[in-house]
């Protein structure tokens, strides 16, 4: 286990339950109406359309902390699976369980190497999940591994542009280049989190490595809007010029 997958755990461990608590109003609901959203500005899925019809099939949410996502994809018809690094993310996920009383496998383990068999899965997927976090040149690997030909892998994430605009140690974007856009890849953050990117070519070319054929690039953008105060309307006014996030849409080549 890599020096940063323990440093994740540990702080997963001790921020889940302020996670969990401050992002409550905004994840909690979906679990009980399946109505999901991605990323920070809360697309519609119903309006993305990144996931698709999932009934019947089997899915992984590769990071998924407390199951929100999973359990809403139990209710249009998918057989999920939630992995988690952190024993206190999945705590969470057994509880909302026991609210809910829709059950399906949760798993701790790393993105890094998953505990599954080859071709086990139709969709491996997350909203800012694991692959926020874990080594992309390790994750990406075991995600197409672990997919059936034909099966999709997709996951938000932060944008390497926004990357390259933090300050190293800071925890928002600014309107300079700061950091070194070739030099993506495991960073600390001021949470203390480690977290993982790359530029857009390496994304690219590993995910051709792998098997993986792009699809869609969706850079995010979000609406005005015009309620927003503080901290919140700097970052919609820094989203609405340039992307902030991105979801990423891939096939695994048949065959």
């Amino acid at each position: 286990m890599g020096v940063h997958v323990r440093t994740n755990r540990e702080r997963w461990n001790e921020i889940s339950d302020d996670y969990q608590r401050f992002n409550a109003p905004r994840i909690r609901g979906q679990a009980f109406t399946g109505a999901i959203a991605w990323g920070l500005w809360e697309l519609p899925e119903s309006e993305l359309n990144i996931l698709g019809d999932v009934a019947g099939l089997d899915v992984l949410e590769m990071g998924c902390g407390g199951s929100q996502w999973s359990t809403a994809l139990a209710r249009r018809g998918a057989n999920p699976v939630g992995i988690d690094l952190s024993e206190r993310q999945l705590l969470h996920s057994r509880r909302l369980q026991r609210e809910t009383g829709l059950t399906f496998p949760l798993v701790q383990g790393s993105a890094e190497s998953v505990p599954f068999a080859d071709r086990s899965f139709h969709i491996v997927f997350a909203d800012h999940g694991a692959f926020s976090f874990a080594d992309p040149r390790r994750a990406i690997p075991e995600s197409a591994r672990i997919l059936r030909p034909g099966g999709l892998l997709a996951f938000s994430h932060i944008s390497p542009l926004y990357e390259i605009t933090v300050e190293p140690g800071g925890d928002r974007a600014g309107r300079r280049l700061v950091r070194d856009y070739f030099g993506l890849r495991m960073f600390t953050d001021a949470d203390g989190l480690v977290s993982a990117n790359l530029p857009y070519g390496e994304w690219i070319g590993l995910f051709r490595s792998c098997g993986l054929t792009v699809e869609d690039l969706i850079e995010t953008r979000p609406k005005a809007d015009p309620n927003l105060t503080g901290r919140q309307r700097s970052d919609n006014s820094w989203a609405r010029r340039w992307p902030s996030e991105c979801i990423w849409r891939l096939r695994k080549t048949s065959g």
